[in-house]
């Protein structure tokens, strides 16, 4: 189904790892992709918890428009994924959630693939941030937070932030590739 159309496309972070992710998924279905990456607020805690995780990437979608607008940028799709740490399927996992959002104000979502987080974890990571946390288990740097993630770590070289960013966003996209989805 891959278009010939030029995608110009937005996404609220200026992480490469993300911005990578995000790209690899629209190459599934655009031939030609630009990208460009702009920070924007999610408007919700530093460790999104439940719902924050939902609210903090659509927040982000709103501003990022709201931004291109200031701006006169002109784009056809808007994008944006926040990683946190949710209890929703009766444990505690981490997952992030991706939304996309074009022109006509047209929104899906998606999710990564998620990993548990041990019972002894939780507080640690909702008061302070998975980071901080896995810092101080790995004694590793910030570092790696622009490379693979934690979840490179987590799963000795096998995933990376990439691989897991570009998953959420080929599923948010499943809406927009197929017309009877909708």
């Amino acid at each position: 189904m891959k278009g010939n159309k030029k995608m110009k496309v937005l996404i609220a972070t200026k992480n490469q790892g993300k911005i990578e992710g995000a790209k690899r998924a629209i190459l599934n279905y655009f031939d030609d992709v630009d990208i460009q990456g702009i920070p924007v607020e999610s408007n919700v805690s530093e460790q999104p918890v439940n719902d924050e995780i939902y609210n903090g990437a659509k927040n982000r979608v709103k501003n990022l428009k709201k931004y291109a607008k200031e701006n006169n940028i002109v784009a056809d799709l808007y994008l944006a994924i926040e990683s946190g740490i949710t209890n929703s399927l009766g444990r505690w996992l981490i997952t992030n959630i991706s939304v996309v959002e074009d022109n006509n104000d047209f929104e899906s979502y998606g999710t990564s693939a998620s990993f548990p987080v041990p019972d002894n974890l939780v507080k640690d990571i909702i008061d302070t941030n998975l980071t901080q946390v896995m810092n101080k288990i790995f004694e590793e740097d910030n570092e790696r937070a622009t490379r693979g993630g934690g979840i490179q770590l987590l799963t000795h070289n096998k995933i990376s932030r990439i691989d897991l960013t570009e998953m959420a966003f080929v599923m948010a996209l499943t809406k927009y590739i197929n017309n009877n989805w909708r």
